[in-house]
């Protein structure tokens, strides 16, 4: 089977850097703790790749339209196929006092946001402090171990996996008469991440289904239970 620009797939994977063999990247949960790489607030388990739509590295996206569903593959990606080559012009020395009006205290290892790009602090010293935008892995050849195993071609099956690309899975979803319908439960917390991953999955539904002209949300929210009250008034 040949995978096209537009395809849904769910992708296992594990990445490594060439240079030292270190894991910097897994949708296994194991190989993660094993790696010293876990974080508590990933969702571990296959992602979503859609096809064409920089999701994944270049070489990748390539790579995985000529294999077929259950495959796996590891590859090694040059650095024009994976995070680029370095680029000198993106380290940068910039006066302490910059981040000192932000109420910022810079250290070695800090991310920051320079010109709404991501940098990383990599030295402070006599007032100055060295910041590099290129991405952490550019410069380097990467092993990818990727195995796909699902191809999505209901639309139902599509919707919720790219809710849980931003952990707002629906219930149910629908497209009928160029409309997308879609159901929220009383089990989705309605917080802030709520209605942000909401926004952001409205956004994507409307680029990968061209023939969609409106989205409908319905969401469902229950009378607290006593208990529940009683719950959260502990934990303030």
């Amino acid at each position: 089977m040949v995978f096209k620009d537009g395809d849904f797939l769910e992708v296992e994977y594990s990445a490594w850097t060439v240079a030292d063999n270190g894991l910097i990247s897994t949708t296994d949960e194991k190989k993660a703790k094993d790696g010293n790489i876990y974080d508590e607030h990933m969702r571990y388990g296959p992602i979503l790749v859609v096809i064409g739509s920089n999701s994944v590295i270049k070489g990748l996206d390539k790579a995985l339209r000529d294999m077929t569903l259950n495959e796996t593959k590891k590859l090694t990606f040059k650095p024009e196929e994976a995070f680029g080559e370095r680029v000198p012009d993106l380290v940068r020395v910039m006066p302490i006092a910059e981040f000192r009006k932000r109420d910022m205290d810079p250290y070695p290892g800090m991310q920051v946001n320079i010109d709404n790009a991501t940098a990383i602090v990599k030295s402070v010293n006599s007032g100055r402090v060295t910041v590099d935008m290129n991405h952490p892995y550019a410069g380097q050849e990467i092993i990818y171990e990727v195995k796909i195993t699902k191809h999505l071609t209901v639309e139902k099956e599509k919707v919720k996996a790219l809710g849980r690309t931003y952990n707002v899975e629906p219930a149910d979803a629908e497209v009928k008469d160029k409309t997308l319908h879609m159901k929220f439960n009383n089990e989705v917390k309605k917080n802030a991440d709520y209605f942000i991953g909401k926004a952001n999955l409205v956004a994507s539904t409307f680029t990968y289904f061209k023939e969609l002209e409106k989205v409908e949300v319905n969401e469902e929210y229950l009378r607290p239970k006593e208990s529940d009250k009683k719950a959260n008034e502990e934990l303030e």
